[in-house]
């Protein structure tokens, strides 16, 4: 490792000590929350939509969001690894591909992503009801 890989890796580090990146790959459905900053005020603003495209580059990577506005696709770019992003996973799709860009031509059923269900074993029903005891006379 050279040291700029070096450099990369503990900056990387220091980022994700103060801001945790979740787990999500393309077909997921996140939430994030953008730091926007207006003259003297802060604010932030939520951005939900489906991760189309994810880029692992150290330090530099990135990931695309797309999301439907009034009918008319958008998309953003977000930088993975910055302070002023914080990202969390709505929902869990299926997909069998690494790069969703093929969504950017579909309207309607054909542009959605299955979701991924959960297996949650049935625990026995906590109170079961008991037959009374008949009593002999």
């Amino acid at each position: 490792m050279n040291l700029l890989q070096q450099f990369d890796e503990t900056q990387r580090q220091a980022l994700v000590a103060g801001n945790p990146v979740p787990s999500f790959r393309p077909g997921d459905t996140v939430r994030v929350n953008v730091k926007v900053k207006e003259g003297n005020r802060e604010r932030v603003q939520a951005y939900e939509g489906l991760c189309i495209a994810r880029k692992n580059r150290g330090l530099h990577s990135t990931f695309t969001v797309r999301k439907l506005l009034a009918g008319e696709g958008i998309e953003r770019v977000f930088p993975l690894y910055s302070p002023l992003i914080s990202i969390e996973r709505v929902r869990e799709g299926v997909v069998r591909r690494a790069k969703l860009y093929y969504l950017r031509d579909r309207r309607g059923k054909s542009a959605r992503i299955a979701e991924k269900m959960r297996y949650q074993p049935q625990s026995a029903p906590s109170s079961q009801v008991v037959a009374p005891e008949a009593t002999e006379s």
